[in-house]
């Protein structure tokens, strides 16, 4: 069997140095459609060095060579055709505010092996902590189609009960033609992003837009528009992958407030709003 979750549970973490500065901060910002318009004061804090803060979630690309989602499935006990593989989810906690530079190291492990039944799930989880202690820890949960079915344990359900009554805000954010490539550049090169002939060999009529692209902008939208364009507040950001997104389209983002978090559901404005990205919390201060 391609995946051993026993070997994979018990594989000893991988350790490994990152390092990151104000233009690996910028680049993501921008791939990310920071910028727009470009010398609006608050589009500032995300492009002039300045004035640079970081969106949290930064931490998912941050050092680009960290323990993450193509590592992990390269790990011990994981054997699987990068074709099959989907993001499924993203779980982010961070314990401090970014620095807009720094050093640190990074550890990553797989925390879970679940069987789907026509899928298996891995979660990779990576541990952030530098000189002053922890950081962030990042769990990605990577969806393996053709390989579940062994009869392991299931695990648990991000399903959530959808939020109540309608949003309190709503906002569209344009997703450029060009944004997966500008966004790969910050790290994840899966050719799923970029080469048609691979996309279709995936499933797809062409490239789509990177899950933790889109993850990105909702975070940046939930930042400057309920939480007064402070990314100090953010505490911790999950989603499920609800559905893909090409570039070109317009992502519809509602938001519902509620206590201590925000709740957010995204939608694909041209495709009738097909979900994109569901059961996505934002904790806050």
């Amino acid at each position: 069997m391609p995946i051993d979750a026993a070997k994979a549970l018990a594989a000893e973490p991988r350790t490994g140095e990152i390092s990151w500065d104000h233009k690996d901060v910028q680049l993501y910002h921008l791939g990310i459609g920071a910028g727009v318009p470009a010398t609006d004061p608050d589009e500032l804090h995300y492009t002039l060095e300045s004035r640079l803060h970081v969106l949290p979630s930064f931490a998912t690309v941050a050092g680009s060579g960290s323990p993450g989602v193509i590592s992990g499935l390269s790990m011990p006990g994981v054997d699987v055709d990068l074709a099959r593989v989907l993001h499924g989810g993203q779980r982010l906690e961070i314990h401090r505010p970014l620095p807009v530079r720094g050093r640190a190291t990074a550890t990553g492990r797989i925390a879970g092996v679940y069987d789907k039944g026509k899928a298996a799930v891995l979660v990779m989880r990576t541990e952030v902590a530098d000189a002053d202690g922890p950081l962030w820890t990042n769990d990605a949960q990577i969806f393996v189609r053709g390989e579940g079915g062994w009869g392991g344990d299931r695990g648990p359900s991000a399903r959530l009960e959808p939020p109540a009554g309608a949003p309190d805000k709503v906002v569209e954010r344009a997703v450029r033609e060009d944004q997966a490539l500008l966004y790969r550049l910050s790290g994840d090169y899966n050719p799923l992003h970029a080469d048609p002939e691979f996309a279709k060999l995936a499933g797809f009529e062409r490239p789509i837009l990177h899950g933790l692209c889109t993850y990105g902008i909702t975070l940046k939208a939930v930042v400057d528009t309920l939480l007064d364009g402070d990314v100090t507040r953010v505490r911790s950001y999950a989603t499920r992958f609800a559905g893909v997104v090409f570039p070109g389209e317009t992502l519809r983002i509602r938001l519902w407030r509620g206590e201590g978090e925000v709740r957010v559901a995204v939608s694909a404005v041209e495709r009738d709003d097909a979900p994109v990205l569901a059961d996505t919390v934002v904790a806050h201060s």
